[in-house]
């Protein structure tokens, strides 16, 4: 069961930059495909970047050239480094594996999320 942190979220004016990162604990990381996911207001939650193992990364079409994913499997961390903030990346930001380790092993839970707002 995997423990998951997220931190890095803030507010920015459009344009601006963040870097989120996701620390994991409790299980082994590397071996796992990681990913960020969001959610805002009124939403279902979504996929938006991919990281495998070997570090093959997709992205959705609305992030793709802006956002980066990366992982550093030293410190079983994620990160996600967001340039060119647009207002609606405004959300909750959550990491987990892909799928969620939930619906993998049946446990676990999401983290808290860290909040990324983007005034216009």
């Amino acid at each position: 069961q995997v423990q998951l942190v997220e931190s890095g979220g803030g507010l920015v004016q459009a344009g601006g930059s963040l870097r989120l990162s996701c620390a994991a604990s409790g299980r082994t990381f590397s071996s796992y495909t990681m990913a960020w996911y969001r959610q805002a207001p009124g939403k279902q939650r979504e996929l938006v970047a991919v990281i495998t193992s070997g570090g093959s990364t997709d992205y959705i079409d609305s992030v793709k050239g802006r956002f980066t994913i990366s992982r550093d499997n030293d410190k079983n961390t994620a990160y996600l480094q967001m340039n060119s903030l647009k207002p609606e990346d405004t959300a909750v930001y959550y990491c987990n594996t892909r799928p969620p380790q939930q619906l993998r092993t049946g446990f676990g839970s999401w983290g808290q999320g860290t909040q990324v707002t983007v005034s216009s």
